[in-house]
């Protein structure tokens, strides 16, 4: 599908079901949702180990980010819609840098170097921050619901989804590592590969790189808000 379909599908068709889910929380049953949150991060996980086509490894990644937003649901609901708003604004990010740059599989951000330097960096920020790798804005949900799991006395569950969460940080650190290793230079001109044409999206990514990589020193306030 095209990546503009992707970002649809990955984004804004959540917020309907995450809503549903926060209405009916008081009634869902624990067991349950430790058992879907399981299977989410595990098959997200795995599943995107051995992807080469960037759609398919950040629907993976959709499915394991759910994993997380569904088992604080019973816990804390507001800290689930902060989970879900932080996922959104990061994959809306990578998904826009990916469509202005036309790139589709890993092999095409190696060459992507040569093109636009900066939209590399921002593609390499935010996977890292879907990582949930800190100090980056992605490392807060995940912070916040393994505390919250341990201060509810479930410390095995929050080994598990932590250990979890290492599978999706090693196929987005293996995306920067393939992609840098590949690099080749053809132009020791480096000036003119900052440049890129100016369009609505190009205006939109820096705040929405700056949102999905620089919030982290907000979670005192996030914490007390939730």
């Amino acid at each position: 599908i095209p990546l503009s379909s992707g970002m649809i599908l990955l984004t804004w068709q959540k917020i309907a079901p995450t809503a549903l889910l926060y209405q009916i929380s008081p009634s869902l049953n624990m067991e349950i949702l430790i058992m879907l949150a399981i299977l989410s991060t595990v098959l997200g996980g795995w599943g995107g180990l051995n992807q080469t086509q960037m759609r398919k490894i950040l629907a993976y990644s959709s499915i394991a980010h759910m994993g997380w937003t569904v088992i604080i649901a019973l816990m804390n609901p507001n800290l689930m819609i902060l989970s879900l708003m932080i996922y959104i604004m990061t994959t809306l990010t990578l998904f826009m840098t990916l469509n202005l740059s036309s790139t589709t599989k890993i092999k095409s951000i190696s060459n992507l170097w040569n093109k636009s330097t900066p939209m590399t960096m921002i593609i390499f920020l935010t996977l890292l921050s879907l990582g949930g790798l800190p100090p980056l804005t992605g490392f807060m949900p995940k912070w916040l619901i393994l505390q919250e799991l341990i201060i509810n006395n479930n410390p095995t569950m929050a080994i598990v989804m932590a250990l979890s969460a290492l599978l999706n940080l090693f196929f987005y650190m293996r995306i920067i590592y393939v992609s840098s290793l590949t690099m080749f230079p053809t132009n020791n001109n480096l000036k003119h590969h900052w440049f890129f044409t100016q369009t609505k999206a190009t205006n939109m990514i820096p705040t929405l790189t700056t949102i999905s990589s620089m919030l982290l020193p907000l979670t005192p306030i996030l914490i007390i808000m939730s």
